[in-house]
C-alpha cells in the first residue's frame, strides 16, 4: 500500500484526488489548513487509511512515515480567493512548494504539482500546447497567481535537476464537478448557482472569449496518470472542446431547466481571451483523454452536489 501526500486535499480538486486515492488503495494524508478548503469536502472519507492535517505548508512541515508520492495541490484558485489573499497566494507558491519539493526529497517520493493553463496568460498561440511560454501580466491583479504558479514550475524542475527529486508539472485547465462552491466566482459555479435560482446569470464582456470545460473524474484520472508515469515536463491536462461564455451560459440554462435571463457585465482587467488545451502529449504518453461532455458533466454536478449546494443554501 502506497502513501501519497495531497497538499490542499480539502479543496475541490485535492478531495476528488484524496477520494480516488484511496479508492485505488492507497493510504492518503491531506494537508490543508482550510484557508480555501473545507472539511465538508472531505466528511466523507471516514476510512483508517486517511488522516487530515491542518498544517500552514508556508512554514517548514515535516511528516515522519514513509511516503511515497506527494501531490502539492495547494494554493488559492479562484479570482476572488487570490485576490482576497494576494501575498499568501505568493508564499504558497513559492515558500508552500519549496517545503512540499522538500519532504518529498527527504522521502524519496515522487513530487507532482499542481500548475495551471494561467502560466500561458493572454496567449498568442491557440491551442497552447506546452512548449508554448505564455503571454502573462506580472503586475496585473492576476499576476499574483499566474506567477506563483509559474515560479513553482521553475522551482519544481530546479529540484528536479539540481536535487534528483522525480517530478512531474500537471497544467491543470478549467475544472467544473461537485464541490465547486458557489460563490467562487469561477464561471460554471457562478451561472449554475444564478441559473437554479432563476436569477439572472452575468456574463462578462460579450460572451465571445472561450474557455474548455473538464469534468472532475476525467481530469484527476490524468492526474493519477501522470503522476505513476515517469515524465517530468509539464504535461496539459483538459477538455480540448471549445465554448464561448455565452455558449457556456445557454447550456447551463438548457441543462438545468432554467428561466434565466442573460445579462452582459464589464469584462474584468487580463481575462484570457481564449483557453483550449492541446492534449497531444498527455494522448501519447498517458493515453489520456477526456470522455465526459460538458452538458453530462453538468448534469451530474447538479444530481451529485445538490440545489442547496450549488446555490449556496447550506
Amino acid at each position: 500500500m502506497a502513501t501519497c501526500v495531497v497538499t490542499g486535499g480539502a479543496g475541490f480538486l485535492g478531495s476528488h484526488l484524496c477520494e480516488e486515492l484511496l479508492a485505488r488503495g492507497n493510504r492518503v494524508i491531506c494537508v490543508d489548513n482550510l484557508e480555501t478548503g473545507t472539511l465538508a469536502n472531505i466528511a466523507h472519507l471516514r476510512d483508517p487509511r486517511f488522516v487530515h492535517l491542518n498544517i500552514d505548508i508556508i512554514e517548514p512541515y515535516f511528516i515522519e512515515e514513509p511516503i511515497d508520492c506527494v501531490y502539492h495541490f495547494a494554493s488559492p484558485a479562484s479570482p476572488i480567493d487570490y485576490l482576497r489573499i494576494p501575498l499568501q497566494t505568493l508564499k504558497v507558491g513559492s515558500y508552500g512548494t519549496h517545503h512540499t519539493l522538500g519532504l518529498a526529497k527527504r522521502h524519496r517520493a515522487r513530487f507532482l504539482t499542481a500548475s495551471t493553463s494561467e502560466v500561458y496568460g493572454d496567449p498568442q498561440v491557440h491551442p497552447q500546447p506546452e512548449s508554448y511560454w505564455g503571454h502573462v501580466n506580472p503586475i496585473g491583479p492576476r499576476g499574483v497567481y499566474d506567477e506563483a504558479k509559474r515560479f513553482g514550475e521553475a522551482l519544481t524542475m530546479a529540484y528536479h535537476r539540481q536535487q534528483g527529486v522525480d517530478t512531474a508539472i500537471v497544467r491543470i485547465f478549467n475544472t467544473y464537478g461537485p464541490r465547486m462552491r458557489a460563490r467562487d466566482g469561477r464561471a460554471i459555479p457562478t451561472f449554475l448557482r444564478q441559473a437554479l435560482q432563476d436569477q439572472p446569470i452575468t456574463v462578462f464582456g460579450d460572451g465571445s472569449q472561450t474557455r474548455s470545460f473538464c469534468y472532475v473524474e476525467d481530469l484527476v484520472r490524468g492526474i493519477v496518470a501522470l503522476a505513476e508515469s515517469g515524465h517530468h515536463d509539464p504535461v496539459n491536462i483538459g477538455n480540448p472542446n471549445e465554448f464561448t461564455l455565452l455558449e457556456l451560459a445557454q447550456t447551463v440554462i438548457e441543462v438545468s431547466g432554467s428561466s434565466s435571463p442573460i445579462v452582459f457585465e464589464e469584462l474584468p482587467v487580463d481575462d484570457p481571451q481564449v483557453r483550449q488545451p492541446d492534449i497531444t502529449r498527455a494522448r501519447e504518453l498517458l493515453g489520456w483523454e477526456p470522455t465526459v461532455e460538458l452538458r453530462e458533466g453538468l448534469r451530474r454536478t447538479i444530481a451529485q452536489a445538490g440545489r442547496d449546494a450549488l446555490t449556496g443554501t447550506r
